[in-house]
């Protein structure tokens, strides 16, 4: 596939490292897990909406946008690289967050992702829960249009076709990567949201035939949503590369059983995986995306999903910011003086 035709941005540090995880591998006692470390794409501390910046802010600048306006959840990784690409570019850029958990802790509504968007320059606003967020963005965006800003609105999550262009550029990256070392993939495994990480992984597996079938964990929607989204912009995206039909239902799948109360509220088993990773392997997993995915990786595993000889690569979509948005939630308060 031929992405060099389509408008891009270099920014972020690509390839990203693949790495095999012998720690984690050994104590769950196979398979042989390795992890694709999208937190490390070096844009405002990582993760992988900066992909799909990479393109979808090419298109902005292409059309003369002086002004980006995006939305998302309140701790949104999304937001935060947006502010940041905008900050490199020099635009304007204006958020709004959504409140999807209620919560008033301070540490949730001020700290973690919701600082660096402002460190970076970014204005914003809140909403209620349960708005259609992509029609109160457009309205926010013709009312500065109405005051004659040129403006540019990325849907939460970046997740277009346009945006899904950088994971269908990962997979063929990581394809290339495992070909270097002779590692073939039995599965990738990773947390769904959006769909734009997904739909473009898979689009960009097919396009290339590489036969490796991806698992989205789901963090907020049910399974039969969850995988009718993920297929509509699958399609859409093959379509954008040049391969239409490419995607069918068939490969598309996802697991919505470690999604808990709902978006945003942690899990048990997410702040284990949280745990597990940063106390075995020095990895940081963020409480809405990473931690609910490898929740679910490592249950599956427990309950003999996979073969232990095969091997699984859990894609990181980093996020590790809005770990500080969560404080009273891993119960440190108190650590220091007990342990003294």
């Amino acid at each position: 596939m031929y992405l060099a035709r389509f408008p891009r941005i270099h920014l972020a540090h690509l390839p990203t490292p693949l790495e095999r995880l012998d720690r984690l591998s050994e104590l769950l006692g196979g398979p042989e897990i390795w992890i694709k470390r999208d937190d490390c794409t070096g844009l405002s501390t990582g993760g992988n909406k900066t992909r799909k910046l990479e393109f979808l802010m090419a298109e902005a600048k292409m059309e003369g946008a002086d002004l980006v306006i995006t939305q998302g959840a309140t701790q949104s990784n999304h937001a935060r690289q947006t502010a940041a690409f905008a900050a490199k570019l020099g635009m304007d850029c204006h958020i709004l967050l959504e409140d999807r958990t209620g919560s008033r802790e301070s540490n949730y509504n001020h700290n973690g992702n919701v600082l660096l968007d402002f460190l970076h320059g970014a204005s914003a606003e809140k909403r209620g829960p349960g708005l259609d967020m992509n029609a109160e963005m457009e309205a926010v965006a013709d009312n500065f249009r109405g005051q004659g800003r040129n403006v540019y609105t990325i849907p939460g999550g970046g997740s277009n076709a346009t945006g899904a262009l950088g994971y269908a550029n990962c997979a063929f990256e990581l394809v290339a990567q495992a070909n270097d070392r002779d590692l073939v993939i039995d599965y990738i495994v990773h947390a769904t949201g959006s769909t734009g990480t997904q739909a473009g992984l898979v689009a960009g597996l097919k396009a290339i035939h590489a036969q490796i079938p991806v698992l989205g964990i789901s963090v907020r929607a049910g399974k039969e949503a969850q995988e009718e989204n993920v297929l509509r912009l699958a399609e859409k995206t093959a379509e954008k590369l040049g391969c239409p039909g490419a995607v069918t239902a068939a490969d598309i799948s996802a697991n919505s059983d470690y999604v808990g109360e709902g978006y945003g509220v942690p899990t048990p088993e997410g702040i284990e995986a949280i745990r597990m990773f940063a106390e075995r392997e020095a990895i940081l997993l963020d409480p809405v995306y990473s931690s609910k995915g490898a929740a679910g990786m490592i249950d599956l595993i427990r309950k003999g999903s996979f073969k232990k000889s095969e091997r699984i690569v859990f894609l990181h979509t980093g996020g590790s910011a809005s770990l500080f948005g969560y404080l009273s939630t891993f119960g440190f308060e108190n650590q220091l003086e007990s342990s003294t």
